[in-house]
């Protein structure tokens, strides 16, 4: 897609073209409203395109932790939105999407027996799992979730929302950003409203949200075709700092190690680095058994929040912020983007109260 230049005039100006983004802009077209939507990079080139794509029910809090936090009611009702939203997606993309389960393995038997307090909770509230026992290891089987491919899926969306008369640009970053215009190093865009809908260095585009959210760096891998293993559902592991799922052609995209370096993941970089780069290859060859040589490496900037639950809220007079999915944006995200944008022009859905809260 192009850079924006010159001046351009929309209902509504949508920045951050990843998955939460995208889902703003068609949410604002399916409300006859004229939109822009611009990215400081291209379409899904954020962590909406980098990440293992993962399908989960849920928020970034394991459910019975979520009970803890937020109480039953309203823990249920959020995990049964991020389903709703997996049914929605699978809809909206059939073709991208594979409905496999996932699952969540202990990597010790202290993790084991908080996977049997999630799974108690989670049948009290009548939510769809499995207690599971594999060659991955044993834990819990969620029977609902999902993986795909993220990049793909994004520039799905953004073929469709340009072919049904949303003006989109790439590398076009916001510079200045008002409630009546949005301005790039070449172009402005004037609006009635805006949806900034940006997940990693969140804080950066809007400094108003620097004491609530914070920018992380997750990194990843990806191999050629393993024969040798077979993986059918993507896999949580060590409480989901690492994670990895098998692709169709055998290969295996592998992440983790956040928390391995200490604070120098706290970091809006996406370059690799050999610390962590180099765990992951140990954990591919003695964890999971694989061959295969490594062909990708790569990384995401991704924010998290200090109650685990997203950014959807005004943060300056008709500029809407989503975002700090806490490393579980590619549903949330969605469900995100829709809530702000229907927000935006005073429309509180179910899902934006839930999300938000009383």
């Amino acid at each position: 897609l192009p850079a924006l230049t010159g001046e351009l005039r929309a209902d509504a100006c949508v920045v951050g073209l990843g998955g939460s983004g995208l889902a703003a802009v068609h949410e604002l077209l399916a409300m006859g409203k004229s939109v822009v939507g611009l990215d400081a990079g291209s379409v899904g080139g954020g962590a909406a395109g980098r990440n293992g794509g993962f399908l989960l029910g849920g928020v970034a809090d394991f459910h019975h932790d979520a009970v803890a936090a937020l109480g039953r009611e309203r823990a249920t009702l959020l995990y049964r939105l991020t389903l709703a939203e997996i049914e929605r997606m699978r809809m909206e993309t059939p073709e991208l999407i594979r409905q496999t389960g996932s699952l969540r393995i202990a990597h010790d038997d202290e993790e084991f027996r908080d996977c049997e307090a999630q799974y108690d909770e989670m049948r009290i509230d009548g939510l769809p799992v499995e207690c599971y026992e594999g060659p991955e290891g044993r834990g819990l089987l969620f029977p609902d979730d999902g993986v795909f491919q993220p990049l793909e899926r994004c520039r799905e969306l953004g073929r469709r929302a340009h072919a049904a008369g949303a003006r989109l640009f790439e590398h076009s970053p916001a510079i200045t950003i008002r409630d009546d215009r949005v301005a790039t190093p070449n172009g402005v865009v004037r609006c009635d409203r805006v949806v900034v809908a940006v997940d990693g260095s969140l804080e950066r585009v809007l400094p108003e949200l620097a004491p609530r959210v914070r920018t992380a760096r997750l990194q990843m891998l990806g191999t050629g075709p393993a024969p040798e293993v077979t993986y059918s559902r993507p896999v949580y592991y060590r409480h989901g700092f690492e994670y990895w799922q098998q692709l169709p052609d055998g290969s295996i995209a592998l992440g983790g190690f956040r928390d391995a370096a200490g604070d120098a993941e706290w970091t809006g970089s996406r370059e690799t680095t050999p610390e962590i780069q180099d765990r992951l290859d140990r954990f591919l060859v003695e964890h999971l058994r694989v061959r295969a040589p490594v062909t990708h490496r790569w990384a995401a900037s991704v924010a998290y929040t200090e109650t685990g639950l997203p950014v959807v809220e005004e943060v300056r007079p008709r500029v809407w912020a989503v975002g700090g999915y806490c490393g579980t944006g590619n549903v949330v995200g969605a469900i995100c983007g829709r809530a702000a944008a229907r927000a935006a022009y005073g429309e509180r859905i179910p899902a934006f109260d839930i999300l938000r809260g009383p």
